[in-house]
């Protein structure tokens, strides 16, 4: 017999598990309006946080200290002080593609050995539709003893973080909620609508908001590689993709996707979360794994351009140097989760080419520790046979095209993979 939560809004004692890029901001906000218990796993991490340092900078000491009512611990014993959990926690892809659920069954272990009657769990993790009830509340259930909808309720409420985003904030982007019964629903929407000032939809079902947030990214990505495979026929044609699409752009119903490298921990990962879902119920996806496949084979793309124009002007490619600028997914933020950057530096190493990655965003001992690379503190000046444009930090658009190319040999190939600087010059466009 499904039971009814009788826990009210005024009552709400609240926890944040999880406290990276996600986690934080959505901490911070909560934290400036009620007491907050902002928890990770990571002690160093803890530290920074009590110390007012939020090294992934989407937050910075003066929002810190604005949330007033925001603790922080990595004693997982504190937990048992909260009545309602969100959890933050990444949801990655393992070396076959597949959704790796162990941060998401370790913080419901977490909070299942806390959990109370009463109590309500809302994931913000994405999933494919169905984790959250198939895979979370039976570790909380085993965890607590308890049951799932009559002793304690579950809500689901997508994220929607854009990092290195200072314009779309975590109050600013509408906020999709649900909750396992109707009093759930209610009670997790209003909970969000305190931080929220851009406002809620509240979805019908957990399983629906699970799906919307699974098709946002997966929409995204076939798009782009749409238009990535649409780059590589007009390459082939001799024809500017970027042109094209400025032309295409003027009418008013045309979508303005780039082409380009697609990583970074939503866009590259949560397709892999739908197609995984859809292959266990006997269907196999088409049109989204062949986005994924385009997508992932960019890398290697981008580098037989590279060695191709480098033969033309007879430059050595075995034993040259190259630079990349940037490692990070995206530009103007630290964020290194899945940058497919990578891929351009492993194949450069498959020719034999000494690579030099330079990204004044990235800790160095994290770019080593996530992928063997150690950024180069400065570039060296006229050292390089090419030089590939990867990431449009705002350091690299301010240098300028002469700068940039000042970096290379007499005779070299610029790669602007961003589009940052005009068609005339660079050498290479994407």
């Amino acid at each position: 017999m499904r039971g009814r939560s009788k826990l009210q809004i005024q009552d709400v004692n609240l926890a944040v598990v999880g406290l990276g890029y996600v986690g934080l901001p959505l901490a911070v906000e909560f934290g400036k309006k009620r007491p907050v218990l902002g928890f990770d796993i990571n002690a160093r991490r803890i530290a920074e946080l009590r110390e007012g340092r939020d090294h992934t900078l989407e937050v910075d000491g003066a929002e810190l200290a604005q949330a007033k009512h925001l603790s922080f611990t990595d004693d997982a014993g504190q937990l048992a002080r909260a009545n309602v959990f969100i959890v933050t926690v990444p949801t990655p892809i393992d070396e076959y593609k597949q959704p790796d659920l162990t941060p998401l069954v370790r913080a419901s272990e977490t909070i299942g050995k806390v959990l109370k009657r009463g109590d309500v769990v809302v994931y913000e993790s994405t999933v494919y539709p169905g984790a959250t009830e198939e895979v979370c509340v039976p570790v909380l259930e085993r965890m607590s003893g308890l049951r799932y909808n009559q002793d304690f309720y579950a809500g689901y409420s997508p994220e929607r973080i854009n990092p290195g985003d200072k314009s779309h904030r975590v109050s600013t982007i509408k906020k999709v909620t649900s909750g396992s019964t109707p009093e759930t629903a209610e009670l997790v929407d209003a909970l969000y609508r305190e931080i929220i000032v851009a406002g809620t939809h509240k979805a019908s079902s957990i399983r629906v908001a699970e799906a919307a947030k699974v098709i946002e990214n997966t929409q995204r990505d076939v798009n782009i590689a749409l238009v990535n495979e649409l780059a590589l026929i007009f390459n082939k044609m001799g024809i500017d993709t970027q042109a094209v699409l400025e032309a295409a752009g003027t009418k008013w119903n045309f979508l303005p996707f780039r082409p380009g490298l697609v990583g970074g921990h939503c866009i590259g990962v949560d397709p892999y979360y739908l197609t995984h879902k859809a292959q266990a119920i006997g269907y196999h996806p088409e049109i989204i794994l062949a986005g994924r496949r385009l997508n992932d084979s960019m890398g290697g793309y981008v580098v037989s351009q590279l060695v191709k124009a480098m033969t033309k002007r007879r430059i050595q490619v075995q034993g040259s140097r190259v630079l990349v600028m940037g490692l990070t997914f995206k530009e103007n933020c630290p964020d290194l989760r899945n940058t497919r950057v990578v891929d351009i530096v492993r194949e450069l190493g498959e020719y034999n080419i000494e690579v030099d990655v330079y990204d004044p965003w990235v800790e160095a001992a994290e770019a080593q520790h996530e992928y063997g690379i150690t950024p180069v503190a400065q570039p060296a000046q006229g050292a390089y046979d090419g030089i590939i444009l990867a990431v449009a930090h705002r350091q690299f658009t301010d240098m300028g095209a002469d700068a940039m190319r000042a970096l290379g040999r007499p005779e070299h190939v610029l790669y602007d993979l961003k589009y940052v600087f005009p068609a005339d010059q660079s050498d290479l466009r994407l």
